[in-house]
């Protein structure tokens, strides 16, 4: 058991996994809870389904960056190409650490930018003319999924396997 915590391999992994898990239940929590609102809104105003809708998928980025992450890693360490590279453990954990950022911001990033979402779902409602406005505070969230997404595609990319 201890061999396997020295083994690059399964270090890299563990950042893919990590990637697209966190940045998949942020998405998944906050898609959710902002579709809790979008009904309410919708069984009052069917007419708003479209406007509330892209508000409840929002937050749903996070989720697709860390899967992107995740297959960019993996396809990186041979994984995909169905034959693993032999990585050290210092080129294991360096993969790992790549992947953390989207990991660790997607999560936090999708958790806001559902709250965010529910708040403009709560503009739309009353409000539908101010979809536009509505729009752009949880697109501010997204910003920093984005740029975590950035580096960790940028830091995986350059590591040599």
């Amino acid at each position: 058991m201890a061999e396997l915590f020295t083994n690059g391999i399964v270090w890299a992994l563990f950042g893919a996994a990590l990637a697209s898990i966190l940045a998949g239940i942020g998405s998944a929590l906050a898609v959710g809870k902002a579709g809790q609102a979008a009904s309410g809104v919708v069984t009052e105003d069917p007419s708003a389904f479209a406007k509330v809708l892209i508000l409840q998928l929002l937050p749903g980025t996070q989720g697709i960056y860390g899967l992107l992450v995740a297959f960019i890693t993996l396809a990186k360490i041979g994984i995909l190409g169905g034959s693993p590279a032999n990585m050290s453990l210092q080129t294991g954990l360096l993969v790992f650490c790549a992947c953390l950022p989207i990991a660790v911001v997607g999560l936090i990033s999708a958790i806001h930018q559902g709250k965010t979402s529910i708040a403009a779902i709560g503009i739309v409602a009353k409000r539908p003319d101010q979809f536009g406005k509505a729009m752009l505070f949880p697109a501010m969230v997204e910003t920093y999924a984005i740029l975590a997404l950035l580096v960790s595609i940028l830091a995986v990319s350059s590591i040599p396997v």
